[in-house]
Formats: C-alpha cells, structure tokens, sequence
C-alpha cells in the first residue's frame, strides 16, 4: 500500500479522512460499513414485527421479549467465535460468513409456524449478529491509518442508525401494503438481501498488510493464533478493563432504551412515544451521535471521548426521569438521548482495536466487546426486579449510573490510544 502523507490540517478535518483513502480501503470502508448497516436493519426488523407476530402466534409479551435477549445472548457467542475465526482463517473470510450467516437465519424467521422455532432462528441469526461486528470492525480498524482510525471507524458505527431506519422504512410499507399476518414473514424475507454483500466483498477487499505479515510471521516461528492468549499474563489486564467498559456502554444503553418508553407512558403518560415522528428524531440524534463522537474519538482522544458522552447520558436519563415534561418536550429530547446512548460506541472499535496485538486482535476484541453484550443483555431483566422496590424511573437511573459508572473507571485505567501505530508481531 503506498505511503500517504496526511497534514495537521487535515487530521482533524471531519470528511478529509476519506478523500485520502486508496481505492483498496474505500472498498473496505463500504464493504465493513454496508456490513454493519444490513446487520442492524435485520436486527431490528424483529422490533418491528412483535406486535404482528403476537398476535399471530398469540403469544406473551415475556415469550417475545425471550425471544428478544436470546438473540442478544447467542450474538455475545457469535461474537467470541467470529474473532478467534477471524485471527486464525483472516478477517475477510470471517466477514462474509457472518453476513451470510445472519443473512439467511433473519429469512428463515419469516416461514416460523410457533414461537419455538421463532426463537431458534432468531437466536441462531444473533450468533452471526454478534460475529458480523468482531470481523468489521478489526478489519476497518487494521486497514486505515492511525491519523483517522476513530473517524473511520465511527463512521461504520454510525450505520446501525442508517440500519435502524431503514428497517423503520420497510416495516412502514410492508404493513401498509399487506395484512399483518403476512407483512411481518414479508419482512423477515427481505432480510435475505445482505447476502449479496457477500459477492463485492469476496471481489473487492482484500485482507489488511498488518495481518497477513503477522501470519508470515506466526508461520515462520511455527506458531498459530490462540484464542487463550487474551487471557495470558501479559494481557489479562486489558481484557479485563475492556470486558468492563463494553459492559458500562452496553449496559447503560439498554437499561435505558429498553424501559425508559414504558416509563414515559406508565408513569408521565405521555403519548408521542409511539408516533413515527419521536423514533425518527432519535434515529436522527443516534446517527448524528455516532458521526461527532467519531470525530472526537481522534480530536481529543478515545478516554475523554468516552468519559464525556457517559457523563452527557447519565445527565440525559436524570433529565428523563427527574424533570417534568410535556409531550412537545418530550419529541425534542429523543435527540440528545439518542446522540449520547448510541454515539458512544463509536469509539470503541478503534478503541479495541488497538489495545490488543495483531495476532490476538479478533479475539480480544470480538471477547471483550461481546463480554459486554452478553453481561447488559440482563440489565433490562435487574431494572424490573428493583423497579418492584423502588420506582421505574429511580431503577433506570441506578443501572445507567452504575453502568457508565463502570465505563468511566475502566476508561480511566486503560492506556490512551489515540495515534497508536499497529504492528506486525509474531
């Protein structure tokens, strides 16, 4: 790949990152970022479709939402294994049998005749879920350079919002157009088309330089990728702290995303939380959120970046929850909740990708990311049990702040990474 100087000028300018790029990362950029958006749009298609779907299977609010966190579960799994693939048999391979993957499992959703066979699917399209983001997101993270890593990766991130929308889209029109019973396996069913990604990746993007001289490398010494050296000595410390500040994001971004609606209408009864309108501004807020927290990520560096967006969203839940609103009130605060919960993610991908070496990237980072997913998936579950104690509102408020609490410590304990060079190593 040829050397490319990059000025102090450019460095920090919001879009000059990718007029910089050779022809070979813009590929990879699309491929990792077309990736993560069909991932998301799959993802989310279920939330979409529960209302349909109980009524079709007359089934519990508890039996869709164990449907719901077993997707979340199987995709911490999916992304434990995606990353030691993806360490021992390269990154572009791991990328498109995860998109694949997820790709078919989300069809096969649509043709479900009970609930049983519904959760089957659906969790066995999370393991691929959790497995798509492990591969993207080392893959992105090992091709472009230092200087622009965090705007890069932020930018893949911020295709979950483009995902989520797009899902908003479908759904609008395919129960528009057909009856219920019949729009929600219509949706599942256009699920199917991430697939074809598979073909442009397979044709256009090649593995990372860092990671096929790290392979010559581990050859020449006879050696192979192991997954248990992220839990070696040498090591252990970073995928501790990293196991807790996913665990931080995570968990404050579903404590608050998966209760705060039922509290607004329950306790503030406020009624815009269902309107096309209130999700639309979060969207937007989210997609936004990702692109600033992206830029920041490399402007003032990943530990102040993530300090700052968890103390915004523990101000954004007390404002929430403390402070009387009215529903116009209300719509506009979709914004910031969105910017804040989902933008800190952003940094996480460079974040991770340069604490762990090369030979063990896809591990550590694929374990630790989804170490954290697998952890928050419960958080929903606790804010329930201690709502039977205290108020809705004051459990919401204790999980963000313990999670982003954590985030804020493991945050300060890890090494700032910003600028950091990777390397090939055996």
């Amino acid at each position: 790949m040829a050397t490319q100087v990059t000025t102090a000028t450019s460095e920090h300018h919001p879009t000059a990152w990718y007029s910089e790029m050779s022809a070979k990362e813009k590929s990879t950029f699309w491929a990792c970022t077309g990736g993560w958006i069909l991932d998301a749009m799959d993802v989310q298609i279920y939330s979409f479709a529960i209302p349909a779907i109980i009524a079709t299977f007359a089934m519990t609010n508890a039996q869709a939402g164990l449907i719901g966190t077993s997707t979340l579960l199987a995709s911490a799994f999916g992304g434990w294994f995606a990353g030691a693939l993806s360490d021992r048999f390269g990154r572009v391979r791991t990328l498109q049998i995860t998109i694949l993957w997820f790709a078919v499992f989300t069809f096969l959703c649509g043709f479900a005749q009970n609930p049983t066979q519904l959760l089957i699917f659906r969790a066995t399209m999370g393991f691929g879920f959790g497995g798509e983001w492990a591969a993207a997101a080392v893959l992105i993270g090992e091709v472009i350079r230092s200087e622009h890593r965090g705007k890069a990766v932020g930018a893949m991130q911020s295709g979950w919002a483009i995902g989520w929308g797009i899902a908003a889209i479908l759904a609008t029109i395919l129960f528009s157009v057909f009856p219920q019973e019949a729009a929600w396996r219509a949706l599942f069913w256009v699920g199917l088309t991430p697939a074809l990604l598979v073909f442009f990746v397979r044709r256009m993007v090649d593995e990372p330089p860092i990671y096929t001289q790290t392979q010559k490398k581990l050859d020449a010494a006879g050696r192979k990728a192991n997954f248990l050296e992220i839990f070696s000595p040498t090591i252990l410390r970073t995928t501790i702290l990293t196991c807790i500040l996913t665990t931080g994001a995570q968990g404050g971004y579903y404590a608050i995303t998966t209760w705060l609606p039922t509290f607004l209408r329950t306790e503030r009864k406020l009624t815009v939380l269902g309107t096309g309108g209130y999700l639309a501004v979060i969207i937007i807020g989210s997609l936004v959120g990702y692109l600033v927290s992206a830029w920041l990520s490399d402007r003032i560096g990943r530990r102040s970046n993530f300090i700052l967006y968890a103390v915004c969203s523990i101000i954004t839940v007390y404002v929430y929850t403390q402070v009387p609103v009215d529903n116009a009130s209300m719509l506009f605060l979709g914004f910031p909740l969105g910017f804040f919960a989902s933008g800190i993610f952003s940094g996480m991908g460079p974040f991770l990708t340069e604490l762990f070496p090369t030979r063990m990237r896809g591990s550590g980072q694929g374990f630790a990311y989804n170490f954290g997913r697998g952890i928050a998936a419960m958080n929903p579950f606790f804010v329930g049990m201690l709502s039977a104690k205290l108020s809705l509102g004051q459990s919401i408020g204790v999980f963000a702040l313990i999670a982003y609490g954590l985030l804020i410590v493991a945050a300060l304990l890890l090494p700032e990474t910003k600028g950091r060079v990777l390397t090939a190593e055996a």
